[in-house]
């Protein structure tokens, strides 16, 4: 879930830097409001030359599914094929294994990824996680690498968008244990946590926005 938040957000950075789905910058550097786009582009994208840019990101997961999604994708090709990291297991929606030992397994990989990109930042600002806290992985392995970066980079801003469980678009019994012990992480080393709650989404898009049938793709919009 949390990897599908961070590959909707990507497409519209992307977008946003008229940048095509290899990184590629597809503006005209002369004009005035693209050359601005240039001029920023650096805050989420690392210059690979030839006017080509790789998003800062780490892609983490428990198990290969969800990230060869995003590898196969359009905008699988933008992103560094090192700073995919994945297990083979996965955490079974169970918090301890994503916290405790397949997440603690996987957890050294990870943070040298974002140690690499933070070393190539001129002055990195703080780290932004897209996580859920209803599964395994992004409840566990999710709190574990926020305390890892609160660790490493006391000083930096660290900003989680977590996923609540809802009980109208549960389908695990045990989503609101995972939750409970993952809150208590956020609030000790999370500067802020934006809460995304899929029914209050769901009910925004029905009631306000009058849409039939909402999908994902409408409420990550």
């Amino acid at each position: 879930c949390g990897n599908q938040i961070g590959n909707a957000f990507w497409s519209t950075m992307s977008k946003e830097h008229k940048l095509a789905s290899d990184g590629k910058f597809a503006g005209n550097k002369d004009d005035p409001n693209d050359a601005q786009r240039l001029d920023k582009i650096d805050v989420y994208f690392k210059d690979a030359g030839n006017l080509r840019f790789v998003p800062r990101a780490a892609l983490v997961d428990l198990e290969p599914g969800s990230l060869d999604v995003i590898k196969a994708s359009d905008m699988g090709k933008m992103f560094k094929p090192d700073n995919f990291v994945f297990g083979a297991s996965g955490a079974g929606n169970n918090w301890a294994k994503g916290h405790y030992t397949e997440g603690a397994e996987l957890i050294d990989e990870v943070v040298d990824v974002i140690r690499k990109e933070a070393e190539s930042c001129d002055c990195p600002q703080g780290f932004q996680i897209t996580h859920s806290l209803g599964g395994g992985t992004g409840s566990g392995l999710g709190t574990l690498l926020l305390m890892k970066i609160r660790d490493n980079y006391p000083d930096r801003i660290t900003a989680t968008f977590s996923v609540y469980p809802s009980p109208k678009v549960s389908d695990v019994v045990v989503e609101p244990y995972n939750a409970t012990l993952s809150i208590h992480q956020l609030l000790e080393n999370s500067d802020e946590t934006f809460v995304i709650d899929n029914e209050a989404l769901f009910s925004i898009s029905h009631n306000v926005l009058k849409q039939k049938e909402p999908k994902y793709a409408d409420l990550n919009w």
